[in-house]
């Protein structure tokens, strides 16, 4: 039976997952240029983990400019079947208050022009997204985090907007109209390329502010966020300790076979250097 590997996406505060042990660090080549840093290799819980600080150590990469391809590709090629995002949101609705854990079960992309899928030219490919997070792993989440006695919303739509400005009040009040739950700016195409390469995905989103339309003198501020996510990120850690156990194997969620019928080119027509590229998302179905 293969071995559980369950993989960490860092976000704002989480450049680091303290109690992984026997930590080596692996720098690796994808075809799609280099990811945010080296990757972190070690056991947690007695289970072996992957961890990468998403904007790379000391936060030098904004979100328009990650390499989500080359991020995504790294996990899969170091084995990562399930990978837990943790992010820093704002909150759009009342009762989501700073300091609460959202674990979203939807997505709203308004990024613009970010590359969001690994089938671009002379390979078509088109995924299931409907429902765009694990079912499974994110009900592990969830309950890991009731159990460690975090405040907890399970399910809710997050708005991906592109950044790294925060939102003027008129899209804020609009986005509330349109019934979102949470908005940040990282984890579209995160989540998109995640099903593409049939890793399982989902989040734990930190609640750091109210954005920017709760009332006419709020605005974001930055050190108002990083104070909220300081005591945050401590409780995302006893999260991902408590849930990392439960992830079992083999996996038998949807996730895990995406790719099966998603492939509409034929494998001949795909030119050489392209197929070999890919190889490590869809050799096993060509």
């Amino acid at each position: 039976m293969a071995e559980r590997i369950v993989g960490v996406i860092g976000g704002v505060g989480l450049y680091a997952m303290e109690g992984l042990e026997t930590i080596e660090e692996a720098k690796v080549s994808t075809p799609f240029g280099e990811p945010s840093d080296e990757f972190l290799i070690g056991t947690l819980e007695g289970v072996k983990m992957v961890f990468l600080p998403r904007h790379g150590k000391g936060h030098r990469i904004p979100p328009s400019d990650l390499n989500f391809r080359a991020n995504i590709y790294g996990m899969k090629k170091l084995g990562v079947e399930w990978l837990i995002s943790v992010s820093a949101v704002g909150s759009m609705k009342e009762e989501i208050k700073p300091g609460d854990i959202v674990i979203p079960d939807q997505f709203f992309d308004r990024t613009k022009g970010r590359v969001n899928s690994f089938f671009t030219g002379n390979v078509v490919g088109h995924i299931n997204f409907a429902d765009p997070v694990c079912p499974v792993l994110s009900g592990i989440l969830a309950g890991a985090g009731k159990k460690v006695g975090a405040k907890i919303h399970q399910g809710g739509t997050y708005i991906c907007i592109e950044g790294p400005q925060f939102s003027t009040r008129a899209e804020s009040n609009i986005y509330r109209q349109w019934g979102v739950d949470i908005i940040g700016m990282t984890n579209i195409p995160e989540a998109k390329l995640a099903r593409e390469a049939e890793i399982c995905y989902a989040t734990i989103a930190l609640v750091t502010d109210y954005d920017c339309w709760r009332s006419p003198d709020e605005e974001v501020s930055i050190g108002e966020v990083m104070e909220v996510m300081r005591n945050s990120i401590d409780i995302a850690k006893q999260i991902i300790h408590q849930a990392v156990p439960d992830i079992k194997h083999p996996r038998e969620c949807i996730c895990a076979t995406t790719l099966s019928a998603a492939i509409l080119t034929n494998g001949k027509l795909i030119p050489e250097k392209l197929k070999k590229d890919l190889e490590l998302l869809i050799g096993k179905y060509l």
